[in-house]
């Protein structure tokens, strides 16, 4: 019905997307879109209208070819002779989900309601237990991508 279809248009819903296995910039483009609200047809840039989105299996993901040694993030720390770079494989070793995090970061618009959507955006190394849906309030899933997306 009518009502129904505006419901679940307007309202922000929770999307439990399984990482594992999967490149990362594929998972990343689809969390990109999601965040956005890029999926509903209220989309428009200056609001956010996008989901909670929760990633599960997020330090599974892969890369093709040997981007695990040869891709590298690089930044200054503003000090002379700050200059940094790091492979995504010493990146996963310190922190198993920044590779994803940093990969949806980039695929967001660069202006003011980027760090909003990022904190809809929530990374877990692992699957979710019931301890864990506490500390997201007990959301209800509505909707479930998985490795076969």
């Amino acid at each position: 019905s009518k009502t129904s279809k505006a419901l679940l248009t307007h309202t922000k819903r929770w999307v439990l997307v399984d990482a594992a296995r999967q490149p990362v910039g594929r998972v990343a483009t689809q969390i990109a879109t999601l965040l956005q609200g890029k999926n509903k047809p209220i989309y428009h840039p200056t609001y956010i209208s996008g989901e909670n989105v929760v990633v599960i299996n997020a330090e599974k993901v892969q890369f093709s070819g040997k981007k695990w040694k040869q891709k590298l993030y690089r930044w200054h720390t503003r000090w002379p002779g700050g200059f940094r770079e790091e492979t995504p494989e010493r990146l996963h070793k310190r922190n198993s989900t920044e590779v994803l995090r940093k990969a949806v970061d980039g695929m967001l618009p660069r202006n003011r309601l980027r760090k909003r959507m990022m904190e809809n955006l929530h990374l877990v190394a692992g699957t979710v237990n019931w301890h864990m849906l506490c500390h997201f309030g007990r959301p209800s899933f509505n909707c479930f991508v998985g490795p076969s997306i």
